[in-house]
């Protein structure tokens, strides 16, 4: 079950990119958007990824910094990085610990299998460490749009 606004958002350390330890706490008093992908450099993620990328000084103007989370390695997360020249931070949750405590990590089917996976779900953390708003319904090459319009209509 994910995690629903107004809820505090479970607080964690994981490591990122640089395999550096970060903790989601150290952000209080800003905007957080968190956004929980299941797999680098694949091309629903790739496209995500380019549209947050692309909007980034949209995003600061609200004060809001965006955090990638998958179960990736920190080198797989570099990789994706260079690659996309990728501007924001991502986090290695290889032991989906992180993707449980916000109820992302579920059961999915995909062409007629079924595994366990991250389910595609943003959260917009506030300032004080609630959810304000959880975005799952987008499609990856508008999140961006989709978390901006939300942003500018507050």
């Amino acid at each position: 079950m994910v995690i629903e606004a107004a809820k505090t958002a479970p607080d964690f350390t994981l490591n990122d990119q640089d395999n550096n330890p970060f903790t989601l706490s150290e952000l209080k008093g800003k905007k957080v958007l968190l956004y929980f992908y299941p797999r680098a450099s694949t091309p629903g993620c790739t496209v995500q990824a380019q549209g947050l990328r692309d909007t980034k000084a949209e995003l600061d103007n609200h004060n809001v910094v965006v955090l990638g989370l998958s179960p990736d390695t920190p080198k797989k997360l570099t990789n994706f990085i260079n690659k996309q020249e990728l501007n924001f931070t991502l986090l290695a949750d290889e032991d989906h610990e992180v993707c449980e405590k916000y109820g992302v990590w579920q059961l999915k089917k995909f062409m007629g299998k079924e595994n366990m996976g991250v389910v595609r779900t943003s959260f917009l953390i506030n300032e004080s460490g609630y959810i304000e708003h959880v975005f799952n319904k987008f499609k990856t090459k508008n999140h961006h749009e989709v978390v901006l319009d939300y942003l500018n209509s507050k």
